[in-house]
């Protein structure tokens, strides 16, 4: 419960932090679109032998890279482009689980969530990749703030728009990554998504947004993993769920202030 305390809770702040400007994007499922090609490329990390996190970072790097690219210069746009690569990954993934004999065990836990199941090596890689992921972003923070709001102002005044565009994808990329131990492929995306939806009821300052989407995901860590070990639930889906019920009562507030 401690290590799972400790992942669990810098997993959760970046995928807040990071969450905000890729819903401000409208870029919001390239979580579910990432979540999907580390999938496969875990089912083939195990199926050969290799270590699955240290595999899967440069696969869903190149993926999300790979995805703006798409978005920017192909014909496919945003949700379409990842409806493709996460729809591809996924039958990917499948299919090597399926030819594969031996690993269901650990591929349920990268597809469902199992963070209890910790190993001292991947909590060390964890924290450290979360530390410099969280790091990355405060110091990149006001440039991330540009071209999250205005993006042809950014490229205008030379901010390195593109530049920040494509670290915020390997930003992205990475918290995916950690965070399939957490609550698993499938779900993912309710962690990079209800926290800042949920904060942008309450703040209308970008500052204020990130600041409480940092709080609410701290605050549905810590109420899911407690309510996942008195209960007997599964721990990532009793994340997502208090993330839903914290976004609930955020929209009624909002609702309340604005009548």
């Amino acid at each position: 419960m401690r290590r799972a305390l400790l992942v669990g809770l810098l997993i959760a702040l970046c995928c807040a932090v990071l969450g905000v400007p890729l819903v401000l994007r409208r870029f919001a499922m390239i979580g579910d679109g990432l979540s999907h090609t580390a999938f496969a490329a875990m089912s083939v990390a195990l199926a050969v032998g290799w270590a699955p996190l240290a595999f899967a970072l440069p696969v869903v790097t190149l993926a999300s890279v790979t995805l703006l690219y798409l978005s920017d210069r192909g014909h496919l746009k945003g949700d379409g482009a990842i409806a493709m690569i996460s729809t591809a990954a996924m039958a990917i993934g499948v299919a090597v689980a399926s030819l594969s004999r031996g690993i269901t065990a650990d591929i349920s836990s990268y597809l469902f969530g199992s963070i209890l199941a910790i190993s001292p090596e991947e909590l060390t890689l964890t924290v450290l990749l979360s530390l410099t992921v969280l790091g990355v972003y405060l110091f990149s923070f006001n440039r991330i703030f540009a071209i999250s709001f205005d993006e042809d102002f950014a490229k205008a005044s030379g901010l390195g728009a593109n530049f920040y565009r494509m670290l915020l994808a390997i930003l992205t990329a990475i918290t995916v990554v950690l965070g399939l131990r957490l609550v698993g492929a499938l779900l993912i995306g309710g962690l990079i998504i209800f926290p800042s939806a949920g904060a942008m009821h309450l703040s209308h300052t970008y500052k204020g947004v990130v600041a409480t989407a940092a709080g609410l995901a701290v605050a549905a860590m810590l109420g899911g993993l407690a309510a996942s070990f008195y209960w007997d639930l599964p721990t990532g889906a009793t994340v997502v769920i208090v993330n839903l019920c914290l976004y609930a009562c955020c929209a009624l507030v909002g609702r309340w202030r604005r009548a």
